[in-house]
């Protein structure tokens, strides 16, 4: 049993230690946040989008870094998971993205606030959360990579096309697959269906995308592109 001496000596002695722990490891969090909070990729179009976002009470319906409600998707990596085309449309205009269903309230959005949101967004994608969220599944499959029938995909393909459509075995399964698209479709009938969906068939679900020219070519020739085997 210790003396009341070294009991004292003990509990100061410890109190000290501890305390210097204490100390060091708020300084080494501190040194990180800059890193960490990607601080030196704060620029005013970051600024702006965040205050559109607070403004308008995005957090309201979605989560970011873990906050806010969770009656809409969480955001917190949507850049990645979704890409800026999708991005675009949806804060553009959420009804003709997904017709006929449960829709984001549509603010009216300049494009020069979209610019600042999407920057704002994908800031929030590169902060460092030490991995959270867990890295999203939604993305570019590996198989279209080696698809010999296949061009290099394009980015528009990945960030719209792949969240409803499946291809070599990945992606959406809300529309159908698109593997051999080419032989079913030709070029003249998937550029007017991605043109305007509805004046094709009234009614489907397959929302009009704000597809550029060049988008709109690059996505047709490499749809154009999937053949069956063997035909």
């Amino acid at each position: 049993m210790l003396s009341k001496s070294a009991a004292k000596a003990f509990f100061l002695g410890g109190t000290g230690l501890f305390s210097l722990i204490f100390v060091g490891l708020t300084w080494d969090t501190f040194r990180r946040i800059p890193k960490q909070t990607n601080a030196g990729a704060i620029t005013p179009a970051v600024e702006r989008g965040k205050d559109l976002w607070e403004t308008n009470n995005c957090m309201g319906c979605h989560t970011l870094f873990g906050e806010g409600a969770y009656y809409a998707p969480e955001l917190t990596k949507v850049f990645e998971r979704r890409g800026p085309v999708f991005v675009r449309a949806m804060l553009k205009d959420p009804a003709a993205m997904f017709p006929g269903q449960r829709q984001m309230t549509n603010y009216g959005f300049s494009d020069s606030e979209i610019d600042d949101l999407i920057e704002f967004l994908k800031w929030c994608g590169n902060v460092d959360l030490n991995g959270f969220p867990a890295k999203p599944t939604l993305g570019a499959p590996a198989q279209l990579e080696s698809n010999t029938n296949a061009l290099r995909r394009p980015a528009v393909f990945t960030q719209l096309c792949i969240a409803c459509h499946a291809m070599g075995g990945s992606g959406g399964t809300v529309g159908p697959a698109l593997d051999g698209v080419g032989t079913r479709r030709d070029a003249a009938y998937l550029t007017s269906w991605l043109k305007d969906p509805q004046v094709i068939k009234p009614g489907t679900t397959m929302p009009k995308f704000p597809l550029t020219d060049e988008q709109l070519s690059e996505l047709v020739q490499f749809l154009a592109a999937q053949k069956e085997q063997g035909k």
